[in-house]
């Protein structure tokens, strides 16, 4: 990623507000699938075609009435539930205030202009951005009664992936969620770039229509949390001694050893650094994160000293990236896992992490909520 291309999105203010929509459902052998993805592929201005011949032929399924939804999905062992809905996109937080929905990283305006172009042209939201946040008692208490009901959908997809939906359509319950989210703030955990997109689509075709809102899923972190991973960094074209002798520049904490001792110093503040040769790891001071560290001191300190700026590669295994190190002219950075409320805190303290600083883990499987969008059309009436 050039990190010199990206741009932050903006955050929104409160209240958090997630419409009833219309959904529209793949065929269960086709969620998550490489024929369901048939249906999104290039052109993305036929998409419309292609989907209402599914729905002719009972490959797809779109309901009559609005409705909020409780999604749940199970995935490897981990179940995640949240609430599904048309997020309102049309007040931004201003300078100052407290948002209420946060970015947490940035985002490449091309990969946004490419996403943009592409959901307009599909007059679809295929997949909701992930959205984390704390639950108060109330919200828990009445997620807990919609699913004490039997489910509306459920489906067990190609992927493995097993769903459960939840479709509130109750007016007095639909006001009881309003009234629970409404205080609410949410990290972004999972499309930022979608986000973006949305934001673009708002911004262009008004508030006031269709694409005012953008396809949201609400996780609750203390009932049924998402994984928070660590992405690792592979750093083609530059050494341990390189970064070791920019991170001793700075007044760190660095202790050089073989790469047992340094995956086994491995901790919340410290980073490690392994090439094929040595290693060493790195203690960050209690204000910062490892990965900020990285990527706002060490690397700049690199060229600065004149040394190449080396290319970064992202890993989801420390296995990975130590493999790319002993295979490549390049060094393994190790970082630890964040948790939620690590993030919130540096968001709070107004900075932003790096591009690949998280990966909330796992995403659900395309096709099981989806939200057609038609210009000039009010999905919730």
């Amino acid at each position: 990623m050039d990190e010199s291309a990206v741009v932050c999105p903006p955050a929104l203010a409160g209240p958090v507000v997630l419409h009833p929509f219309r959904a529209l459902h793949l065929a269960a052998d086709r969620v998550g699938s490489a024929a369901g993805a048939r249906a999104f592929a290039s052109p993305h201005g036929r998409v419309p075609q292609r989907l209402a011949g599914w729905l002719r032929e009972g490959l797809a399924v779109e309901e009559d009435t609005p409705a909020v939804w409780v999604h749940e999905y199970t995935a490897r062992g981990m179940t995640v539930r949240g609430v599904v809905g048309a997020l309102d996109l049309s007040r931004q937080a201003v300078p100052g205030a407290t948002p209420a929905v946060l970015p947490h990283e940035r985002v490449l305006p091309a990969q946004v202009d490419e996403l943009e172009r592409r959901m307009h042209q599909m007059q679809l939201q295929p997949a909701a951005i992930l959205l984390a946040h704390r639950a108060g008692p109330q919200q828990r208490s009445l997620v807990d009664r919609v699913v004490a009901g039997e489910p509306d959908l459920e489906v067990d997809d190609p992927s493995g992936q097993r769903h459960r939906a939840w479709a509130v359509t109750d007016p007095a319950t639909a006001d009881e969620l309003a009234r629970c989210l409404a205080g609410t703030q949410a990290l972004i955990a999972d499309g930022h770039h979608r986000y973006a997109a949305y934001l673009r689509l708002c911004a262009e075709h008004g508030a006031d229509g269709p694409w005012g809102r953008g396809l949201a899923m609400l996780v609750d972190h203390d009932d049924t949390p998402l994984f928070l991973g660590a992405i690792h960094r592979l750093l083609r074209g530059a050494s341990v001694a390189d970064l070791v002798d920019r991170a001793r520049a700075h007044g760190l904490d660095v202790r050089t050893g073989s790469r047992a001792q340094a995956l086994e110093a491995l901790d919340r503040q410290v980073l490690v650094v392994a090439d094929r040769r040595d290693a060493a790891w790195i203690r960050v001071p209690a204000d910062r994160l490892p990965v900020e560290l990285l990527h706002h001191d060490l690397l700049p300190a690199l060229a600065a000293a004149g040394l190449p700026s080396p290319a970064v590669d992202h890993l989801h295994t420390a296995d990975q990236a130590l493999s790319g190190a002993d295979n490549a002219a390049g060094t393994a950075v190790l970082l630890p896992a964040l948790e939620l409320d690590e993030v919130m805190r540096v968001l709070r303290a107004g900075r932003l992490l790096p591009e690949k600083a998280t990966s909330f883990q796992p995403k659900p499987s395309v096709g099981v909520l989806m939200r057609p969008v038609r210009d000039g059309v009010d999905d919730r009436t």
